[in-house]
């Protein structure tokens, strides 16, 4: 009877690790029949679904110069603190850095959700199967934070400035610190620093944004956003000197024009404007590949389970 119950149990956990490893499969792409992938991809919330179709909500934008340091104060005291801080995240700055003759894109209606104003789409079938993954887009400067999928918090970034960019790839969380002293200057303190590429020392935390990409090589984002993804994101397992799991992907794409107009101020053109394109699609795609064929990606807890229960019976 021992013996029996040791079986049936052995057959439950068979079963868990097949429906685990299924998410370890290049195949696990599941796109609705009715709906393409590039409709999937060019969602943003909020979303209405009806007759099997998806609706998104038109959002408009205006350009205002900001002439003066008056208009500049007009702008900060007409507007609510929540309906501000949508403003300064669109524009990739911060109140202090707003500065005369610099153009700004405004929403017609700033009360709305913030996640409605996201460059990202609501969801991406083809990260269904990531617990976490932190989407870094260069060209509109801006980061997605997705749970299995679905989109649950995005800001704004400042990435490398030319002569230093942020090197795109696929990496992982590595490790983090409260308080970390830059290696270029050791005047400079980075808050909530969590290191993704640790032989360049590159990472994410809080640091000034200027509405540009300004940075050393690192990705600069607001305080608030930097402890979200601080206590958010997962860091490497070690075991001796050798990685045991990856922590968190961090997914840097696309390439920021440096000698054009700032990509938001075209929302006021075109409200799709800074929307993933095909190639940059194409590009994360790429990315999940590289993923997948990882093994350090995947934890067996299954199959240490099922060899735990062999062991006892």
């Amino acid at each position: 009877m021992r013996r029996l119950c040791a079986l049936k149990k052995i057959s439950l956990l068979i079963v868990g690790s097949a429906l685990f490893y299924a998410c370890n499969s290049n195949t696990q792409v599941i796109e609705p029949s009715s709906v393409t992938q590039s409709e999937t991809l060019s969602m943003k919330n909020p979303v209405i679904k009806k007759e099997a179709k998806i609706y998104r909500k038109d959002l408009s934008y205006t350009v205002d110069s900001l002439k003066t340091r008056e208009q500049i104060d007009s702008l900060i005291n007409n507007y609510s603190e929540d309906q501000l801080k949508t403003i300064l995240a669109l524009n990739r700055i911060e109140k202090n850095r707003l500065r005369p003759e610099r153009p700004i894109v405004i929403p017609d209606c700033p009360s709305d959700e913030f996640n409605a104003y996201s460059p990202f789409p609501e969801n991406i079938n083809f990260l269904q199967c990531i617990p976490k993954t932190v989407l870094i887009s260069q060209r509109v400067q801006a980061f997605g934070l997705y749970e299995n999928g679905e989109l649950v918090k995005w800001g704004p970034v400042s990435t490398g400035k030319s002569s230093t960019k942020t090197p795109n790839g696929l990496n992982y969380g590595n490790y983090k610190a409260k308080r970390k002293v830059s290696t270029v200057d050791e005047s400079w303190i980075l808050p909530y620093y969590f290191n993704f590429m640790n032989f360049e020392g590159v990472g994410v935390h809080q640091y000034a944004l200027p509405g540009y990409p300004a940075s050393h090589g690192c990705v600069r984002l607001y305080m608030d956003d930097a402890k979200y993804i601080f206590n958010w994101a997962n860091m490497w397992d070690v075991e001796g000197s050798k990685i045991a799991r990856n922590g968190t992907p961090f997914m840097v794409f696309g390439e920021y024009d440096y000698q054009s107009d700032k990509p938001w101020i075209n929302l006021s053109q075109n409200m799709k404007a800074n929307d993933l394109t095909q190639e940059e699609i194409n590009t994360l795609e790429g990315y999940i590949q590289k993923y997948q064929s990882d093994p350090k990606n995947f934890h067996n807890i299954a199959s240490k389970n099922a060899e735990a229960e062999l062991a006892k019976a």
